[in-house]
Formats: structure tokens, sequence, C-alpha cells
């Protein structure tokens, strides 16, 4: 791995970690708007921004309050789509539209953060879908115009 793909991946993880913490109330739970999860868009721009948003996810649910449920579920959530979505980027043509497909996918799969707080928490698999998906689905969809500023500006792909 080359010094600069290194260096971004690390600071991609710390601020996903940072953005987190900062709304840590929010991130965890039932109800959760992570607005860290618009970092997930940066895979659609590069795939080697997959492990540093992987590795920001691992850091930052080490402060959740769930604990091991967190490590497991949240960072297997992540790996999954992440990984369908740099596939899925092969066919899809255009930031925009795989930010939409990313967004969907991310919104879809949320089922399995919806299993995670059954397990854990006790809490009722099909209204807790329906309350993360519905918060990973504003928060990535207003990622998207967001991301495609910041990409302009910054020129995701070549920045890693």
């Amino acid at each position: 791995m080359k010094i600069k793909t290194l260096v971004t991946s690390g600071v991609i993880a710390a601020l996903y970690v940072a953005v987190s913490l900062l709304v840590a109330p929010l991130a965890f739970g039932a109800l959760q708007f992570r607005i860290s999860e618009m970092f997930n868009h940066l895979i659609v721009f590069n795939k080697k921004y997959f492990f540093g948003i992987v590795i920001g996810v691992f850091v930052a649910n080490l402060f959740s309050p769930l604990g091991l449920y967190d490590l497991t579920f949240g960072v297997a959530h992540s790996i999954i789509t992440l990984s369908v979505t740099i596939f899925a980027s092969k066919f899809i043509k255009g930031h925009v539209p795989r930010m939409i497909f990313n967004t969907l996918f991310f919104t879809f799969t949320m089922f399995i953060i919806a299993f995670e707080l059954h397990l854990a928490l006790e809490l009722p698999f099909f209204y807790t879908w329906l309350t993360v998906a519905a918060g990973e689905f504003v928060v990535l969809a207003v990622g998207i115009p967001l991301m495609a500023a910041l990409n302009k500006r910054l020129n995701f792909k070549e920045l890693i």
C-alpha cells in the first residue's frame, strides 16, 4: 500500500470517528443519524477508500454502548455493503447514479443493524429496521449533493 493511500485512509478513519462521536447520542441506537455515514459515498469515487471507512466504523463502534454487537454487526454491515457497491460500480456509470445506488443499498441492508438491535436490546425487528433505515436514507441522501460538490473541489478519485 502506498504511503499516500495509507495516510488518506487514516484521515478518513479519523474523520469518521470524530464525526460519529460528535453526534454520539444520535449515532447509536434505534434511531440513528450517524452523519459520518456520508463517508460511505467515497467508495463510488475510488475503491481504495474501503479500508479507511471500515477502520473508521470499527474504531467508532469501540465507543458504542452496544459493545461487541456493534463491532460485529456494524463492521460486517459496512464490509458487505461497501463490497457490493464496489462491484455494482463496474456497471453503473457516473458518480451520482452510483451514490444513489449506494444510498438505496445501504438503506435496504440496515436490516443487519435492526437484527443487531433486536438481539442486543430486544427491540422489534421490523419497526427498528424502518427507523434505522430511515435515518440512513436521510443521511446518505443529504450526502449525495454534498459529496458531489466536495468532489468537484477535491477530486476524490485522485486524492487517495
